[in-house]
């Protein structure tokens, strides 16, 4: 789950609050970056959770009215939501559950907004063309879920404050762990019952060392890389370059020097991407052009053995 993206936009945000600090220990510096990784991951089972959560809230509803309906004489509720079941096969999921103990996560204590969050489901037009609807299917079940978290969940300033509350982290996590979310909601497969995959923390053993090893290079490497960047300034402002311009470009070049299977356009159009998200209106365009000029000063001079377009073969990292 935790994939280069995630990855480079921690180590931004590790390496800028790095120079803020007073206290520069690279090995405390690392433990913060693996340890901000590892919240991400709890984040996507806390949201996965939040599913379970609120079907259970239904559940208790579905109760109360049930009683209702029975000491008036008048029809049943219907189940249908209650018992979703791509929503229980997610409560029984094996993962999820062995996940929740092992960290002991919840959101017992967040009862008011798991039931603000059903009245807003309730209230909803997918809800209430879901419960009319006659198609019966998994599919439908599961697709009235994917429609409900990203039109309820993805954006819900009233959940983006209380996670801010409970990490500092999460609400910058949050974006990329709900695309997360959604892939993993058109994966389940009723056929899998609780034994259904989650995505796992990292893909692979490599995706924790790129973390590392980027992150150590750009730090050990700092004075190296900005040299570079004031060699190759003469056509820039360089001097009045903000500061988080400085930091994503350092970064970048370290993964350029770093990974050498890695393309350099690729890295180019990472970098840009963060400093759009992460610096002024002008930095995409600016740290663009640097990094071009950065990157074939390196070829020239032969301190990068590496192409400034890769092969056709070459697969997108």
């Amino acid at each position: 789950m935790i994939n280069r993206e995630l990855i480079r936009i921690k180590v931004v945000q590790l390496t800028y609050a790095y120079y803020q600090n007073g206290n520069k220990n690279m090995d405390n510096a690392e433990k913060e970056l693996l340890f901000s990784l590892s919240k991400a991951y709890d984040l996507y089972n806390y949201l996965l959770l939040l599913i379970v959560e609120v079907s259970r809230e239904e559940r208790r509803r579905l109760e109360i009215l049930t009683t209702r309906a029975e000491r008036e004489g008048t029809e049943a509720p219907s189940q249908k939501f209650a018992f979703n079941r791509f929503a229980v096969q997610l409560e029984e999921n094996k993962a999820l559950n062995q996940f929740v103990a092992d960290k002991k996560i919840s959101w017992i204590n967040d009862g008011e907004f798991v039931r603000s969050l059903c009245n807003q489901i309730e209230q909803s037009a997918t809800y209430n063309e879901y419960m009319a609807s006659e198609d019966d299917s998994y599919e439908a079940d599961r697709e009235v879920w994917r429609k409900l978290y990203k039109q309820l969940v993805q954006e819900n300033e009233e959940l983006d404050a209380l996670l801010e509350e409970k990490s500092l982290y999460w609400n910058d996590d949050k974006e990329i762990i709900d695309t997360f979310v959604m892939k993993t909601i058109r994966r389940f497969d009723p056929a899998n019952k609780a034994d259904q995959d989650l995505l796992p923390e990292y893909k692979d053993e490599e995706d924790r060392d790129f973390a590392r090893k980027l992150f150590r290079a750009t730090i050990m490497n700092a004075d190296t890389y900005q040299r570079y960047m004031s060699e190759t300034s003469r056509n820039w402002d360089f001097s009045r370059l903000a500061y988080m311009d400085v930091v994503i470009m350092q970064i970048a070049i370290a993964e350029m020097m770093t990974f050498p299977n890695i393309p350099i356009s690729v890295t180019i159009n990472e970098y840009v991407d963060l400093a759009k998200l992460y610096s002024t209106a002008k930095s995409g365009g600016y740290i663009n052009g640097m990094l071009d000029t950065i990157a074939r000063y390196l070829i020239d001079t032969g301190k990068m053995m590496k192409p400034i377009q890769p092969p056709r073969n070459n697969r997108h990292q």
